[in-house]
């Protein structure tokens, strides 16, 4: 019996490692597909900004309450992992508790700790889980945002219901071996009871023994391959995250929020017609100015939709969104996801190639409409946790839209045209530009006219 448990066991997790690798192996292909762009100077930087807002979840405690229940689901998937090597291991070798005996006593208190934590996932989830289907938490809500219909909205609850199912797993897992242990069963060593699960014993008083095994066995089995499918749901998930959060925060931009780029080669061609450059032999007319599909951006930009936990607080922030516009900026990497998405299965289809599909992102999934709202306040781009930067896909598609296809709205060309022939925005001469500076002047210090 033990047998076809290690190899069942075995045969799962190699099936699980080949899954994971393979879909890791995918999503990688498909973010190289973004143009390049260094992200590897001031490495030290770089390190510290991890460090605080990855590791340290710094960004969520912004919102106290809500980022020390973050918090605790964070630090228990981290730490809880390290007791499944022990269940790995256990299930390879045909072992149970098989660090029970080197680390002697101490062996109690690393459990009880990793119950502590797991109570705390599990206690967290549950708030998580009645703040979206019962406190109904606007910016979950789909009749506000309709880009968390559907699979979205059934994904945030997927995963704290599975999350709870496998917290109790653990711990009542634990109650039934102790219980064992006190029954003197041949199979499981002794190890004491545990912090939390030891208030769980009473579930089991009466229970024969065989009852009690198959209960520890079912939730051992629930437990374990629940994380396995965990782990391999996590890379279809929005809680690729908790993975991606790291390097991309890593290779977050550092410089300042409002600051945006220009593009090098309209840089240059202003630079020509200054004459403080000279056209060089080798120019070359880039084939698109701005982004109209995924392969435009940058590999930065495809990380941070591969990025995002759909946490909606670049929306809540949106001024745009607030007044009632189309625009999302949660929508905007939701979407540039489900486009990756989409140019990954073509690939794979495909042998590894793109097949033109007659899509791109800027129609099929991003509407005009939706670019046009944004006032570049950078509002989005300051409240995310994981420092995802919405602005520069909106204004690569944008910049598409208004210099390749020529489509931009009657008052922005007017704008435009201002710039260009009064060096302003405001349809008057520069002669006149200083004209209000006079009115003031001639005004009193209550605002009124020095004559009245």
């Amino acid at each position: 019996m033990a047998i076809i448990q290690q190899t069942i066991f075995i045969a799962a997790l190699g099936a699980v490692a080949w899954l994971i690798s393979r879909r890791v192996g995918i999503i990688g292909r498909t973010i190289r597909l973004g143009k390049e762009e260094n992200r590897t100077d001031q490495p030290g930087k770089r390190l510290s900004i991890m460090m605080r807002v990855a590791f340290g979840q710094k960004k969520m405690f912004d919102r106290p309450l809500i980022g020390f229940l973050h918090f605790a689901v964070y630090a228990g998937f981290i730490l809880i992992n390290i007791e499944v090597l022990e269940i790995v291991l256990d299930g390879i070798l045909g072992t149970h508790r098989i660090f029970a005996g080197p680390l002697g006593s101490f062996y109690g208190v690393l459990i009880g700790f990793f119950e502590l934590l797991a109570l705390g996932v599990l206690i967290s989830c549950s708030i998580f889980l009645i703040r979206r289907s019962i406190l109904k938490v606007e910016r979950f809500q789909p009749s506000r945002h309709r880009e968390m219909t559907g699979w979205p909205q059934l994904d945030g609850k997927l995963i704290l219901v599975f999350e709870i199912v496998l917290m109790i797993a653990i711990l009542t897992m634990n109650a039934a071996d102790s219980a064992l242990q006190d029954l003197g069963s041949a199979h499981y060593p002794v190890a004491g009871d545990f912090l939390i699960s030891q208030w769980l014993k009473p579930l089991f008083s009466g229970w024969s023994e065989g009852a009690l095994i198959a209960y520890e066995r079912i939730a051992w089995w629930v437990h374990i391959l629940g994380i396995f499918v965990f782990a391999v749901y996590l890379t279809y998930s929005k809680h690729l995250h908790i993975a991606l959060a790291f390097p991309n925060t890593y290779f977050s931009r550092l410089e300042p929020k409002g600051e945006m780029k220009n593009m090098p080669e309209i840089t240059q061609e202003v630079k020509i017609m200054l004459g403080l450059e000279t056209q060089p032999a080798d120019a070359v007319v880039p084939e698109r100015f701005g982004a109209k599909d995924v392969a435009d951006l940058t590999w930065k930009n495809l990380m941070d939709a591969y990025s995002c936990t759909e946490c909606g607080r670049c929306t809540a922030a949106c001024p745009a969104n607030i007044t009632g516009k189309k625009l999302s900026p949660r929508k905007i990497m939701m979407d540039t996801r489900d486009r990756l998405e989409d140019v990954s299965r073509n690939m794979l289809a495909n042998k590894g190639k793109f097949v033109n599909d007659n899509k791109s992102l800027l129609g099929d999934y991003i509407q005009e409409e939706e670019l046009l709202a944004c006032t570049t306040c950078n509002a989005c781009v300051q409240e995310c946790p994981v420092l995802i930067n919405p602005l520069d896909i909106i204004l690569q598609l944008r910049r598409h839209k208004v210099m390749d296809e020529a489509h931009a709205p009657g008052s922005w060309n007017m704008m435009f045209q201002n710039l260009d022939t009064n060096q302003a925005p405001w349809k008057f001469s520069p002669g006149d530009r200083f004209n209000w500076a006079s009115a003031v002047t001639d005004s009193g210090p209550e605002g009124n006219s020095t004559a009245s």
